[in-house]
Formats: structure tokens, sequence, C-alpha cells
């Protein structure tokens, strides 16, 4: 099974930017694709972006143009920049990845975005 490990989270003002890193391990190289969540409380987990083995990238309407989904050469890191931050981004934020048919999540990473 894929464990994934999320940081980068924290507190950022409006019109700020942060960078999430997730690194998977026991994955040995079957990753297809991993990809970034986020949870406001009380709400559905929502997808933001995804980045295949491919380098393909998608990202949902609400994050385009202000965020980039990237990975390290090994494909076993991967990146979300935020840029140009908003209160209605806080949330909790999730890796996730899909290797052998099977989706495996990170624990989560508090991102909160206030003055």
């Amino acid at each position: 099974q894929v464990r994934l490990v999320e940081s980068g989270g924290g507190l950022v003002q409006p019109g700020g930017s942060l960078r999430l890193s997730c690194t998977a391990s026991g994955s040995d190289g079957s990753i297809s694709a991993m990809g970034w969540y986020r949870r406001v409380p009380g709400d559905q987990r929502d997808f933001l972006a995804r980045i295949t083995s491919g380098g393909s990238t998608f990202y949902a309407d609400s994050v385009k143009g202000r965020a980039t989904i990237s990975n390290n050469g090994n494909k076993n890191t991967v990146y979300l920049q935020m840029n140009s931050l908003k209160p209605e981004d806080t949330a909790v934020y999730y890796c996730n990845a899909f290797s052998n048919g099977f989706n495996s999540w990170g624990q989560g990473t508090q991102v909160t975005v206030s003055s």
C-alpha cells in the first residue's frame, strides 16, 4: 500500500502563496497519477488538481490559473503551488495517489487563509 505524507500547510494571508508537498513511499514505481483534494468541515472532499505519470495535468475550475501541480524527477513527490489565496481556500488539503487500481490518501494538512 502506498503511504503518503503531506507538508507545507499553515496560515497564509489573503493574496499570499504556499506550496504543498506530498511524498509517496511503498509504491514500487506503480503510481499512475497523484493529485490534491481539499475538504471544508461538514462538506465533501473536492478535487483540485492531478498529474499523471506521463506528466498530463488537470485542474478544477476553482483553482485553475491559481494552482500549479508538479512532481519531482522520480515522480514520488508531488507539489501544489497555490497563488492569490482567498479565505475560501481555507480547508484541509489531502494528497492522493492512484496505484494498481487503488486510491491512497495522506493524513491531510490544514491551510488557513486569514489576515
